[in-house]
């Protein structure tokens, strides 16, 4: 029996580190993720992307709105939030606007919260464009883990799933940037594929049964 197209669609929502800026099509973390899924019997159709460099929560709702979408999807991730910060944007409206994106995320995942992956948000004072640029690396760290715990708590309260991939780009991934500086290489996101690629496998293959 064929399996149905909604059920080999993958949805990935987010910015810079979604669309893979400085990296090629087919390294963006979410790409990877599809070919190593593939690899393992997984028949997924090519990851739709909905990402630009430099959005904001408030941004990703805007082009939501603005785009036709043909739920429901296999799966969903959301990885957002690093420019809010960047921009010095309040965490009381961040997690408004969070809780939103993860709210539409669940409803076009077919209204399964276990459908969906939330990804952390990258701590990018660790990068070799934060050290040229003297920034002050405890600040950001200690607001990027605000935000990430606001998101957590909320990811954690719907029942989708948290996948941290911080502690590789504090670690491995501080050395693994692509030419900018600033972004990661695919290396980096090899890594996080490493932990993304167990949680999707399972609610791909409790989609299929």
């Amino acid at each position: 029996m064929a399996v149905a197209d909604s059920e080999r669609r993958f949805l990935a929502l987010g910015d810079s580190y979604t669309i893979g800026e400085d990296v090629t099509e087919s390294m963006r973390w979410p790409a990877q993720l599809t070919a190593r899924l593939r690899e393992r019997g997984v028949e997924l159709v090519d990851p739709d992307i909905v990402a630009t460099t430099g959005w904001t929560s408030d941004e990703l709702l805007q082009a939501i709105d603005a785009r036709e979408f043909d739920p429901p999807y296999a799966m969903v991730s959301l990885l957002i939030g690093v420019n809010n910060q960047y921009r010095g944007r309040d965490l009381d409206n961040y997690r408004e606007e969070f809780s939103a994106l993860l709210d539409f995320a669940v409803r076009i995942a077919a209204g399964k919260p276990a459908a969906v992956m939330v990804i952390s948000i990258p701590d990018w004072a660790t990068t070799a464009f934060a050290r040229a640029q003297g920034i002050d690396a405890v600040k950001v760290a200690g607001e990027i883990d605000a935000f990430n715990a606001a998101a957590r708590a909320i990811c954690r309260d719907r029942g989708s799933h948290w996948i941290d991939v911080t502690e590789i780009s504090r670690d491995a991934g501080r050395q693994l940037l692509a030419s900018d500086g600033l972004h990661p290489s695919a290396a980096q996101y090899s890594l996080w594929v490493d932990v993304i690629e167990p949680v999707a496998h399972s609610i791909i293959a409790s989609r299929l049964g």
